[in-house]
């Protein structure tokens, strides 16, 4: 039995976002244990010039105000990304907004994008050592903004710097408005203006800008936006958001508003990640989210598409020792492929 197992009935004594709270102020007190994970050549593998020590990444959500983005990495998580952060501070939704379905091994949250803003974010990630690891910058818009878009630039010009990579998050459900952003004429507007952010600054170099999707989209909504991710050169997609769907679930919770992660989100996102695979011909590097709490999940994610994976909702139930668990069972699974490196395994389900 591991540390997290004997304190997760205490944690679960709290709501989900109190739990929550707890861990964010026991990581920075440096009260969680971390031993230096061995770095193995079956998982490492370079993308947009960035060495990923592993493909498992911690999804954004967890870090919003990218307090906590070390002492994440010493958890044996290949990369971090933080956020989602707002130009302005907001408080976000009322509570309660977060809610275990442990029956289902889920979550739903209505947060709606609580954060304590750009300012106190850009302080965060200021002076940051990068030989620490990849951080990534997740950046959406306040809810009540007048100009969404807008919001999405001012939020790219601050973090251009401070970060490796930078996500437009333009799926999550509890924005009014948002998603819409994912339709045809909208996305053109935005990746026109956020590439034009990004070249303005003249990096030798240029950082990843990587879009993260909904998996509530139908055929014809998939293909509006390859085409424009295509059209735009941007350099990945993250597959995929929290679903309204509630397909399959049993517990009494399941009514809540919100977007629904963990478990019962496998089967959907993945299938969506395959299609936006097929779609850009894999051209582009994908990250497969969404259910994933086993290396046999993650391996399938990486196989239909994605060349590296994030979680979050899982270490809810198992904490964050499962980064290291599944690190040891792709090794495994690798291993038993014949395979030399995990970016051998990448899309191998469509050759």
């Amino acid at each position: 039995m591991n540390l997290y197992d004997l304190s997760k009935s205490f944690l679960f004594m709290f709501s989900a976002e109190r739990a929550h709270g707890l861990a964010i102020l026991a990581l920075k007190s440096g009260l969680l244990p971390a031993e230096r994970m061995k770095q193995s050549k079956l998982l490492s593998q370079k993308l947009w010039g960035l060495d990923f020590p592993n493909p498992v990444g911690l999804a954004a959500g967890f870090d919003k105000n990218a307090e906590v983005y070390n002492p994440m990495l010493k958890q044996g998580f290949g990369f971090v990304e933080t956020g989602t952060v707002t130009p302005l501070a907001q408080v976000g939704n009322d509570k309660p907004r977060i809610f275990r379905l442990t029956q289902d091994q889920a979550v739903i949250n209505r947060l709606g994008f609580n954060n304590q803003g750009l300012d106190y974010y850009v302080r965060q990630l200021e002076g940051r050592d990068r030989n620490n690891g990849i951080v990534g910058a997740n950046i959406g818009a306040n809810k009540l903004s007048e100009d969404q878009v807008e919001d999405y630039v001012i939020g790219l010009r601050r973090v251009l710097r401070l970060a490796d990579y930078f996500t437009i998050n333009i799926s999550s459900p509890n924005t009014p408005g948002l998603r819409a952003l994912q339709g045809r004429e909208a996305l053109d507007e935005l990746l026109s203006k956020l590439k034009s952010v990004r070249d303005e600054a003249e990096f030798e170099n240029n950082p990843p800008l990587l879009l993260k999707i909904a998996p509530d989209l139908d055929d014809g909504e998939c293909e509006d936006i390859a085409e424009i991710v295509l059209k735009h050169q941007m350099d990945g997609l993250i597959v995929s958001n929290t679903t309204l769907s509630r397909d399959g679930l049993t517990s009494s919770l399941k009514g809540e508003m919100g977007g629904m992660s963990g478990t019962p989100l496998f089967e959907l996102s993945t299938k969506i990640l395959s299609r936006m695979y097929r779609l850009t011909e894999g051209k582009i590097p994908l990250i497969g989210v969404g259910g994933i709490s086993s290396g046999e999940q993650a391996y399938a994610k990486i196989k239909a598409g994605a060349s590296l994976v994030q979680l979050y909702s899982a270490l809810v139930y198992h904490g964050p020792g499962l980064v290291r668990k599944i690190n040891a069972e792709l090794e495994m699974l690798i291993k038993k492929d014949g395979l030399s490196n995990i970016s051998e395994a990448i899309g191998i389900d469509h050759k």
